[in-house]
């Protein structure tokens, strides 16, 4: 029995009502709801994304669909310490 990774990409709902809820589990994995902004981060198969935004979209209590951009941050952040040791080393002289 292999087990294989797939490729997940995350989208956010922003929604009229959060009464919904149970409906949009359907198409994917809810990983957080905010009741104070109504809006819903969603993971998807990479494949999937655009058809599940498509149908997301024609629902009448979704106000938009959103791709979340995480995946293309660096986070590494090895430019930023780089950065912090030269201007300790600035300012200490």
């Amino acid at each position: 029995m292999n087990f294989e990774m797939k490729e997940r990409q995350g989208i956010i709902i922003w929604v009229y009502t959060l009464r919904q809820l149970k409906n949009l589990k359907r198409f994917g994995y809810i990983h957080y709801v905010s009741n104070r902004l109504k809006y819903i981060v969603m993971y998807v198969d990479k494949e999937e994304v655009q058809e599940k935004m498509e149908r997301l979209q024609s629902l009448h209590y979704v106000r938009k669909v959103e791709i979340s951009h995480r995946p293309e941050i660096d986070m590494t952040f090895a430019h930023a310490l780089d950065q912090k040791e030269t201007t300790s080393t600035l300012e200490s002289k």
